[in-house]
């Protein structure tokens, strides 16, 4: 076994990060393995939003039942193990190298090298067989059609989360497109299931699911009722769910829908497994609060559908509470939407731009023009409305040098406006209301509120820990 070989270096060697759509390569790496995903019994999970989440409380639940579970998903979030899992555990390092090892011997020999993504999957269905899991739960990397996961031939269960634009110069630029590529997971007669979808979505999986004869089970939105804390949904009543954000009552009950399937299939899933399972799932950057003195939450939604639930999330938890937005995107995510929502947000007091690690990050100076655009264009819309009065939204918007001094940054800032020293604000602008802001636009007691990329969750977090573990951010 080589000592200098580094398992995660060659996955990531940057001439093989491109992605490259088709299932040819992934075919010819798992037929050199032998095939291993053909020993698997596998959830398989695309979607734009909430594929994660809704991965995570399968994985938990099935975990709780007995089975013996594989997980895989993608990004990573806090380290590159965290991408393959069982029973809850990151792949080990002699385990990691000793597949990697075995999938590079079969890489090397191909004409046409495999990507990074089908190394990793390649890398996932080895270790997941020969740990002779009971069942995986798979979560599509990029679309689904052409996702190099989709050589699963015979999933127990396809679920289809909320579908949404995204990766649109990929997937297509419209969602009935996107749907169509979302549901090439449906394979000929096995069961499906379906988050709550915009029609034009849901007609292009209803299509996809009749042409493969494969039944289709919907969530029904009316069904779904109370917060994370009292959560309900067709029959279960007063469960508690491990994630907070207001969005995870529907990722929660389009994971009850698919328990409900693998049940008619012969599984044997326990109420109390459900309840448990629910109660303790854990997912990193899900509306996470890694803190409450003050408050820090961070987020990885990506997406202008994700800002919006993050949106929903702090009115449900934090109503009127001032934010101090701490925000980093990718140049190729629809970025003006997303600044355009978190400014136009009545109690956003502060936003802070970062630069996600990752090669397509925008740069913190384009986030920053972004944004001071986005509250000029906002400014002169209100105006226009109220000519006499001319209310304005007051946002400060900051460059930050790291991600470890934004945190550090952010979190003095709310730490001194909370000193109960501060008892009340001055009212900057009395004739606010009138646009619809707040009477009182407070400054006291603020929450800060991490958000834009998953790739920013690991570093952003460690900073936070780093801040509470006493040493200084650099």
């Amino acid at each position: 076994m080589p000592e200098n070989f580094d398992p995660v270096e060659y996955i990531n060697t940057p001439r093989w990060r491109s992605s490259r759509l088709g299932l040819d390569r992934t075919r010819e790496l798992l037929a050199g393995l032998g095939n291993p995903q053909d020993r698997l019994r596998v959830v398989h999970v695309a979607g734009t939003n909430g594929k994660g989440s809704t991965c995570a409380f399968l994985a938990s639940i099935l975990q709780e039942a007995g089975y013996k579970v594989g997980l895989f998903t993608s990004p990573y979030i806090i380290e590159f193990a965290d991408r393959i899992r069982v029973n809850g555990q990151n792949i080990p390092a002699d385990d990691l190298l000793d597949v990697t090892l075995a999938v590079r011997e079969v890489a090397e020999a191909m004409p046409d090298h495999p990507t990074e993504f089908e190394l990793m999957t390649a890398v996932a269905f080895t270790y997941f067989a020969r740990e002779e899991c009971d069942i995986c739960v798979v979560e599509v990397g990029l679309g689904g059609r052409l996702d190099s996961t989709n050589v699963l031939a015979a999933p127990e269960v396809c679920v289809i989360t909320p579908i949404a634009l995204d990766h649109t110069t990929m997937l297509g630029d419209t969602i009935a497109a996107i749907a169509g590529e979302k549901a090439g997971i449906v394979k000929p007669g096995v069961p499906v299931v379906s988050a709550v979808q915009t029609p034009e979505a849901m007609g292009v999986i209803a299509a996809r699911a009749v042409e493969q004869q494969a039944p289709l089970t919907c969530v029904d939105a009316d069904q779904i009722a109370g917060t994370p804390n009292d959560f309900g949904y067709r029959g279960w009543n007063h469960l508690t769910l491990g994630m907070l954000g207001s969005y995870q009552t529907e990722n929660a009950a389009t994971a009850l829908e698919a328990v409900r399937v693998l049940r008619e299939r012969g599984w044997e899933i326990p109420d109390a497994a459900v309840e448990v399972g629910l109660a303790t799932t854990y997912w990193p950057g899900r509306f996470e609060i890694l803190g409450n003195d003050p408050t820090f939450i961070v987020d990885g939604g990506h997406n202008p559908q994700g800002v919006q639930v993050l949106i929903d999330s702090l009115e449900q938890r934090f109503p009127q509470r001032p934010v101090i937005f701490v925000m980093g995107v990718l140049a190729d995510k629809d970025y003006p939407a997303m600044v355009r929502q978190l400014v136009g947000y009545p109690f956003t007091r502060m936003f802070i731009c970062i630069e996600p690690p990752n090669p397509r990050a925008l740069p913190t100076e384009d986030l920053a023009q972004c944004a001071q655009d986005a509250l000029q264009e906002q400014n002169d819309q209100m105006a226009r409305e109220h000519p006499l009065t001319r209310p304005r939204h007051e946002v400060m918007i900051r460059e930050a040098k790291s991600i470890p001094a934004a945190v550090e940054a952010s979190l003095g800032i709310a730490f001194d406006l909370s000193d109960p020293r501060l008892v009340r604000d001055s009212k900057a602008d009395p004739f606010a209301w009138l646009n619809g802001w707040s009477r009182a636009a407070t400054y006291v007691n603020p929450i800060v509120v991490a958000c834009g990329s998953l790739y920013s969750v690991a570093d952003i977090t460690a900073a936070y820990d780093s801040l509470n573990a006493g040493s200084p951010a650099e």
